[in-house]
């Protein structure tokens, strides 16, 4: 972030030092409609600003005298070690924050070696991006469309280019209101497409979008139904994104997924549900352990990571965070940002007590009385 001194034209390089500097530096470098449409929540944005403040409501119980010199802040997500419990949420359209797009950001969590989700909705394709950062680990974002064929071609695709699970996005079977967005009038730039489906719509460019791809594609008939068609057509593990209540989580254990992203779509989607820290507790509690369980949504700080680990997550991801480090810098600003969460995340287990993440659980929450 540069600070110019007006007397003298010096700019000062602003060292960043926590995730709303990166957040600050976007809004103010990105266009209107871009800033608007990764800021975005549904209607009143009750249940995006929901989850940041939920963070804040939750209060720590810290152990000291536990001899934290030496602290691992290694975890495992699928079997897969890596190396601290943030990864990267599914997020569209990184070339709107950066040239590079998805392929800086894949860059970036190779680095750092933890986990990526590749949004379907992505501005350089699945091929790219495993092209850019060939050894790194990921997941990819899957929706279900009307055309089945579609999720089916782009399911093998990423098989092949050796994806390790899927994550399929359950929470939208319609497209959230997005006020910004309507009075904006969104809409992809012309230079830039949904890379993974690059040709595919060409003959309905005409008709109504949404999104990047022709409106309706989405199918509204999703049901469980289809988490079976998915495993009949796939190895790869299943993982649920846009679960916030117990019943649900109950059904996917019962359907054979290997995982569930606890999630309210950063807000995007239904306003006024849980924010997704709140649901969280239940989801565990249904759960027991029989499948991993992760959260997204309004993680901000390394201590944002520790109350989410305390109360079941596995993993958290984080979205918007990372669109921001993009904005900032591209590869090297996504890598920021998550170095940032890794250095507070192990700074709030030590001061916490704890020396790796087997030693956090629920006895660090203040559970207050209200």
């Amino acid at each position: 972030m540069n600070i110019c001194n007006r007397e003298g034209g010096r700019c000062a390089e602003m060292a960043m030092v926590c995730l709303t500097d990166f957040e600050e530096y976007a809004k103010e470098h990105l266009s209107k409609a871009t800033w608007d449409y990764y800021a975005a929540g549904a209607d009143e944005c009750c249940t995006r600003d929901d989850n940041l403040l939920a963070y804040k409501r939750i209060r720590l119980r810290p152990r000291i005298l536990r001899d934290v010199s030496v602290s691992d802040t290694r975890t495992t997500v699928q079997g897969t070690e890596i190396s601290f419990p943030v990864g990267i949420a599914p997020t569209a359209f990184h070339c709107l924050a950066w040239h590079e797009g998805e392929v800086a950001t894949a860059r970036a969590t190779e680095a750092l070696n933890t986990c990526y989700i590749t949004s379907t909705y992505s501005t350089c394709s699945v091929e790219e991006i495993v092209a850019a950062a060939p050894s790194g680990y990921r997941w990819f974002q899957l929706y279900v469309y009307r055309d089945r064929k579609l999720s089916e071609q782009i399911v093998h695709r990423v098989e092949a280019l050796g994806y390790k699970a899927l994550v399929l996005t359950v929470d939208v079977p319609y497209t959230g209101k997005r006020r910004n967005d309507i009075r904006n009038q969104f809409k992809l730039p012309p230079h830039l497409k949904v890379k993974n489906f690059d040709g595919v719509f060409q003959q309905e460019t005409a008709g109504p979008e949404d999104y990047g791809i022709p409106a309706n594609t989405l199918d509204p008939s999703i049901s469980w139904k289809d988490v079976y068609w998915l495993q009949s057509i796939t190895r790869l593990p299943i993982i649920i994104k846009g679960i916030l209540t117990k019943e649900d989580a109950e059904l996917a254990v019962e359907h054979g997924v290997q995982g569930i992203i606890v999630s309210n779509h950063g807000g995007r989607q239904l306003d006024g549900g849980p924010a997704s820290i709140d649901a969280l507790s239940e989801i565990v509690d249904t759960v027991q352990g029989r499948i991993e369980v992760y959260v997204d949504g309004g993680i901000r700080t390394g201590s944002d990571v520790l109350k989410a680990l305390a109360l079941g997550a596995k993993c958290v991801f984080i979205g918007r965070p990372a669109v921001w480090g993009l904005a900032y810098k591209g590869e090297e600003g996504v890598r920021e940002v998550l170095q940032i969460l890794n250095d507070e995340f192990r700074l709030s287990m030590a001061l916490s007590g704890c020396r790796n993440v087997a030693e956090i659980n629920r006895n660090l929450i203040q559970f207050a009385k209200l």
